[in-house]
């Protein structure tokens, strides 16, 4: 039995502390254990926010009381009443996975939720070769039941930045979700930092949002008003609280502008060199404005790919985009605020977040915001919208404006009819405000649509069409190796928002982005894009207007050196071209990443290469409904309760000789009940050392925070 207990305790050891992902190894693990968890609590304590600190709830004299760490707590804005959380390995954010360029990572998931359902999707990453790996719940895999393990296996490329989150309803809000870095197998020659932005609320995550849309959207008696862009284009109404930088942001009253003094995160630099920053939007459905004070940002990549360097004073991120940036510390030694300004006009809703050169006092930046002038206009990245109003003195750039930094040029190839399809991502105008694609309001198939194609079970039949709305697993069929033009309209009776459209399994090329028509004068939305024909108020049935507009034929667009994404903001009243070669055999899913819109059906499935798509693992699980038809038959090893499955006269034991047995069963099961009980006691001690020392400063390489299994 000593032999059995050590041989225990090594494999808890060896599982619980393994090394960062190496440059030289060929395989990674890590563990991921979902949980939930509470804001502002730590070690059952309520928590509060003084000073950029966390005191425990009975402290009255902070000046005096020694802070409680900050680090294990999900801070959030700081703001006291503690709202639920599900953690990765008691993570908010998770771990920040960083990883090198073709390894085999290896993703042992946990679901220790009581009443969820996960998957994980490794945001960007294409899964050629693994599409079963994908992490979409009803397309890729069946879900993660409450107890249940799964996991994922890869190889991690291209390189860039990227990221994970649950990709089953509207639970992503609630924070499984963490920056995913895939490296060159070569050094840094620059430090780097990653954070994630997203918008906070303290009482709601996507499902009451959603169903507040449903039934009312009401607060204290008053009706929510939805806030808009500055040419036009609705957001839900999340109910914005705070903006959240790496998990972290301070709630600012609006009645008085005073904020919670919560703790922020905090970069801390050398004067005199130059820095990477990794930016991932996490968010819901918000797009921010990403600045520093007194710091020009050179844009250098976005999700995954390399740009030519485009210094400007801001950029901007909507939900499921990636931006690398460098900067250059020569300014003077201080503090100086990051600022996350959501595009809101008429609220002021931002997040902070503090770049500290060393030897800089540990307080908060007085720095303010570069005041653009008509001598030295401000310049902004990735706008949704063509221009601001001239009295702002800011320039835009849309995204098609920017380069790849190496010549790539666009797939070419004879573009048929077939290959050059139009998809309209807006609202259903037919049945009401539900999302859609062409009309097409998606549902989750019942099983796992990519492993279980023949128990679908659902089409997109004849009540489906320009005129007509309807709810089926839409998916658009793609012949492999073929090059593909597809069209992202937002026209029409539903358009309203700006939608990032998100395309799992490929990255397409931007060769060209049409914008609406606008105010010279104020900005706004005034008419939809003439380059296209709508065909009707619905806009599901689209074509050019030019009837000469084909494939290449088209001007303006980038055919030589455009710039490659997986996410892309298509702007309402206008269209983004892009163009992808089916390559990759899989269902891909492709949805808008404002989570409100993507679980209410605007979404499809491309369908690519269907019969070359590789089998999926040996006992790949399975799911979907069950109906009742007819009895079941008598399972014959069922025990006949009445003699307990005992024949009285041939099994019938002695009395004696069933108490020795019993008394062998007691003494065995004591034994292996104090073996467990030793080996939980040191797995605890080792998951309590693993996670101090696990988690590293900003920037340094990843320790994984495992959990056994």
């Amino acid at each position: 039995m000593a032999v059995v207990y050590v041989l225990l305790v090594v494999l808890v050891t060896q599982a619980s502390c393994l090394e960062p992902c190496r440059m030289e190894d060929d395989e990674c693990h890590f563990h991921f254990d979902l949980n939930y968890n509470l804001t502002m609590v730590k070690d059952r304590n309520a928590l509060y926010p003084k000073g950029g600190k966390l005191y425990k709830y009975d402290v009255i004299n902070t000046t005096s009381a020694t802070p409680v760490s900050i680090e294990g707590v999900a801070t959030a804005d700081g703001w006291e009443d503690s709202r639920l959380v599900i953690l990765v390995n008691g993570l908010f954010p998770g771990p920040q996975m960083e990883v090198y360029e073709g390894q085999t990572i290896n993703v042992h998931v946990t679901n220790s939720l009581m009443s969820e359902a996960v998957t994980i999707h490794w945001h960007g990453l294409h899964q050629r070769g693994t599409p079963w790996m994908d992490g979409v719940a009803f397309i890729t895999q069946c879900p993660i039941l409450p107890g249940q393990s799964f996991t994922y296996r890869f190889k991690a490329r291209p390189k860039g930045t990227f990221w994970y989150h649950t990709h089953i309803g509207g639970i992503r809000s609630m924070g499984p979700y963490g920056a995913l870095i895939i490296r060159e197998k070569k050094r840094l020659r620059e430090k780097e930092f990653v954070f994630t932005v997203t918008e906070w609320n303290h009482d709601w995550d996507s499902n009451l949002l959603q169903t507040k849309r449903t039934e009312g959207m009401f607060v204290d008696r008053k009706k929510i008003r939805w806030t808009h862009s500055l040419d036009g284009a609705g957001y839900s109404s999340f109910g914005f609280h705070s903006a959240l930088i790496n998990g972290r942001g301070r709630y600012f009253d609006p009645d008085t502008g005073k904020d919670n003094e919560a703790p922020l995160e905090v970069f801390t630099v050398t004067q005199d060199a130059s820095f990477v920053f990794r930016v991932v939007c996490v968010g819901v459905e918000l797009p921010f404005r990403i600045s520093i004070d007194n710091h020009d940002l050179t844009v250098i990549a976005t999700d995954g790919y390399d740009l030519r360097p485009f210094t400007a004073e801001s950029f901007i991120i909507n939900p499921g985009e990636r931006y690398d940036f460098r900067i250059h510390t020569d300014k003077p030694v201080g503090n100086y605020w990051i600022r996350a300004k959501t595009l809101e006009v008429g609220v002021d809703h931002f997040g902070l977040a503090i770049l500290r050169y060393e030897g800089a006092p540990g307080t908060d930046p007085t720095s303010s915001r570069r005041v653009c002038t008509r001598r030295n206009k401000c310049v902004v990245v990735n706008c949704p919208f063509l221009f601001y109003p001239e009295e702002e003195n800011t320039d835009c750039v849309t995204f098609d404006q920017l380069r790849s930094k190496d010549e790539d040029p666009a797939p070419s190839a004879p573009i048929g009819r077939k290959e050059e399809q139009f998809l309209n991502f807006g609202f259903d105008g037919v049945s009401g405000w539900i999302g859609s694609v062409n009309g097409r309001s998606f549902i989750m198939p019942p099983v796992s649509a990519l492993t279980q194609p023949d128990q679908i079970g659902l089409k997109c039949d004849q009540d489906c069409g320009v005129k007509k709305s309807c709810q089926c697993p839409y998916s658009l069929d793609l012949d492999h190796g073929k090059t593909y033009q597809l069209i992202f309209l937002n026209m029409g009776d539903g358009k309203g928002y700006s939608h990032p459209v998100h395309m799992h399994g490929h990255s397409f090329y931007v060769l060209k982005m049409g914008y609406p028509r606008y105010s010279a004068r104020t900005g706004k939305f005034i008419g939809d894009n003439k380059d296209i024909n709508c065909r009707g108020r619905s806009c599901n049935d689209a074509t050019w207007a030019d009837l000469h507009w084909h494939g290449d034929n088209i001007p303006g667009l980038e055919l030589k050196n455009p710039p490659r994404k997986d996410t892309i903001i298509v702007p309402t009243g206008g269209y983004v071209i892009v163009r992808i070669v089916a390559d990759n055999p899989g269902l891909w899913f492709m949805h808008c990443h404002m989570e409100l819109h993507s679980i209410i059906g605007m979404a499809l499935m491309l369908n690519v290469s269907f019969p070359l798509v590789p089998q999926p693992p040996p006992g790949f699980p399975t799911c979907g409904s069950f109906h009742y038809k007819t009895p079941a038959p008598k399972n014959k090893y069922l025990i006949d309760m009445k003699n307990d499955g005992v024949d009285d006269k041939n099994n019938k034991l002695e009395a004696t000789d069933r108490l020795d047995v019993l008394d062998h069963i007691m003494i065995f099961q004591t034994i292996i009940g104090c073996l467990v009980v030793l080996v939980v006691i040191q797995f605890v001690l080792l998951v309590y050392t693993c996670r101090k020392h696990s988690i590293k400063p900003q920037n340094e390489q990843l320790q994984p925070l495992l959990q056994y299994k």
